[in-house]
């Protein structure tokens, strides 16, 4: 038998080769499926509530910068650029979170809510006081309260119970004192 040894040589180097390349495909594939599952660790649930968060917190900072350019009534534009400053507060808080879990948060209100900023907008006043104290001051709050309600309580993600849960004692203060916006812009002349 004659052999033909640098033949068989160049078929197991062939060979190893493919199968170290092989082996670093599915290496290369797993990474990628690793570092997938730890980005999408956040369920959709709570991914909506950030993004609602994101889109109220927005919503009442826009309305507020209106208030302060649109209002005469000292209690407004002191409620004003008390929800300035805490939802940019808030919203930073949130941003940070946020991109801990790899999710992308709106930069502005939901499509409604710029809607019902628009509107506000076109008043002065003391019809825009109240409106602006109704929408708000209350409403804008009540809606907020119940979401971060629910998710401190039932959301997936503790880094995100815990946010919605550290948040929502403030936002029942910014309803309180929405409420006692309303009731002194309500009982003022028109």
């Amino acid at each position: 038998m004659r052999s033909i040894p640098f033949a068989s040589s160049d078929l197991m180097t062939r060979h190893r080769t493919r199968r170290l390349l092989g082996a670093g495909a599915l290496f290369i594939a797993g990474a990628t499926l690793a570092l997938s599952a730890s980005a999408e660790s956040v369920t959709s649930k709570d991914k909506s509530f950030m993004t609602k968060a994101a889109e109220a917190g927005n919503a009442e900072i826009a309305a507020s910068k209106v208030a302060l350019e649109k209002s005469s009534n000292p209690a407004v534009k002191d409620f004003a650029q008390k929800m300035i400053d805490q939802h940019g507060t808030v919203g930073d808080e949130l941003k940070q979170l946020a991109s801990s879990k790899d999710v992308t948060l709106p930069t502005e209100p939901s499509m409604a809510q710029r809607a019902k900023i628009a509107i506000l907008e076109k008043l002065s006043g003391n019809t825009f006081d109240k409106r602006y104290a109704s929408m708000i001051g209350v409403s804008a709050h009540e809606d907020a309260v119940k979401l971060f309600q629910k998710s401190s309580t039932s959301a997936d993600d503790p880094d995100v119970k815990n946010f919605a849960a550290k948040t929502l004692p403030g936002l029942k203060d910014h309803l309180k004192m929405g409420r006692d916006l309303k009731s002194k812009v309500d009982a003022a002349k028109k």
